[in-house]
């Protein structure tokens, strides 16, 4: 069955298994919003800047126009730090499916806004005290396959489509490095949901760039994807997987240890990338991810009942039988969790909330009624990490309802 676009909620309600295409308004949308919880307090609005010089190196959004980032400078301490973030944004997986993405900001930097950040991204000292005054990039997302692809196809009207996600991440990267980056005394690769998942896939990368003298690390939120059956028992994600890692050519940043034993598709999953990584990462996720509660283990393809149906749009009204399934996929992300589980340097904070993408949001990120463990909000947690104020960072949050800290108000 052919794939079909999903656009954020505001223009359209999502169907069928478009709902794996495009990761709702949770990904871009957060950006976007005027609410005062969400937006940052001071500074203004970072311009898109559009890369036309990446045109001769075959660096473009599905349709062939530039790729785009906004920047943020840093300023006093900060003004040599640098955080680079992904945009998150789903993934097109068949002709049809990115023939109508193109048509969209997550396709065309000709329709791209710029978007206000927020949360990790806050000028504000007093909702981001670690990163509030570094160069901040967001990373505009229009390639579809978690800047890793490389391929070309025809549209269904003649024209070419692009699959250049890999162009784009080495064009946006040179680019910010003759900006400053080169010269970055502290850097930070960070991204949210499919960008999260870029992140991972890049984070090696990313940090080869630099003297090994300088800090480099990698920060995945809501990234951490997982390749688990749905109620009905079939494989919906990764046949997701599968049409992308074909149609648009990823093997060339998947792990070469993963692709000498397995197929190209089962190392596409963040349970396999992250066995490779050498560069010290941080993985932010929740055991009960709402997205992933929607569209992997209860997809619409699954044929889910109106319990179901309930139960996935609101974890509260989930009966007994159905609450268990959900531990289940919380489960399946600790025990992939424990490939890390004997790496330092590496950070993990997994709560238990009814939530994706938390960085982006004041709300989530640090705020009175921030998701908490062990005392600490998740930018606290992410900071002492980082900056190695704590020996080790790796909190596991009980079970659901255990946590008390997990608001109904936080972004799912």
């Amino acid at each position: 069955m052919a794939t079909k676009q999903l656009l954020p909620q505001r223009q359209r309600q999502p169907d069928s298994e478009a709902l794996l295409l495009l990761l709702l308004a949770s990904v871009i949308c957060p950006l976007a919003m005027s609410s005062p919880a969400l937006t940052m307090s001071v500074g203004s609005l970072p311009e898109l800047t559009l890369l036309s010089g990446a045109l001769e190196k075959g660096a473009v959004c599905l349709d062939g126009s530039p790729p785009a980032y906004q920047l943020q400078r840093g300023f006093g301490s900060g003004s040599d730090n640098w955080l680079v973030y992904l945009e998150g944004g789903g993934w097109c997986s068949t002709i049809e499916d990115c023939s109508r993405r193109k048509k969209s900001g997550l396709g065309s930097s000709n329709l791209m806004n710029a978007v206000q950040y927020a949360g990790i991204f806050s000028g504000d000292q007093r909702q981001n005290s670690d990163f509030y005054n570094w160069n901040i990039v967001f990373v505009r997302y229009c390639d579809g396959a978690s800047f890793s692809g490389d391929a070309e196809g025809e549209d269904q009207d003649g024209t070419k489509l692009f699959f250049r996600g890999l162009r784009i991440w080495e064009a946006v990267i040179d680019d910010l490095m003759e900006k400053g980056l080169s010269n970055a005394k502290q850097a930070l690769l960070a991204g949210c949901s499919s960008g999260g998942l870029a992140t991972l896939l890049h984070c090696d990368d990313f940090s080869a760039r630099f003297p090994r003298t300088v800090p480099v690390k990698c920060f995945s939120d809501a990234g951490f994807f997982l390749d688990k059956k749905d109620i009905s028992g079939e494989r919906f994600i990764w046949s997701i997987y599968n049409k992308v890692v074909h149609l648009q050519n990823v093997s060339t940043v998947l792990p070469k240890d993963c692709l000498a034993k397995k197929e190209p598709t089962d190392c596409f999953f963040p349970s396999e990338v992250i066995k490779s990584i050498k560069t010290p990462a941080f993985v932010l996720n929740s055991g009960y991810d709402s997205w992933q509660i929607k569209n992997i283990l209860v997809p619409d393809e699954s044929s889910p009942t109106k319990s179901w149906l309930t139960c996935k749009d609101n974890i509260e009204k989930c009966d007994s039988t159905q609450i268990k399934e959900l531990h289940g996929l919380r489960k399946t992300l600790v025990d992939d969790l424990k490939a890390v589980k004997g790496k330092e340097d590496w950070g993990i904070f997994i709560d238990s909330c009814f939530a994706h993408c938390q960085t982006p949001f004041r709300i989530s990120w640090d705020s009175p009624i921030s998701p908490r463990l062990g005392n600490k909000t998740i930018a606290e947690a992410v900071g002492d990490w980082y900056f190695g104020r704590s020996h080790e960072v790796k909190q596991i949050d009980c079970e659901y309802p255990c946590n008390p800290t997990c608001s109904t108000l936080l972004p799912s």
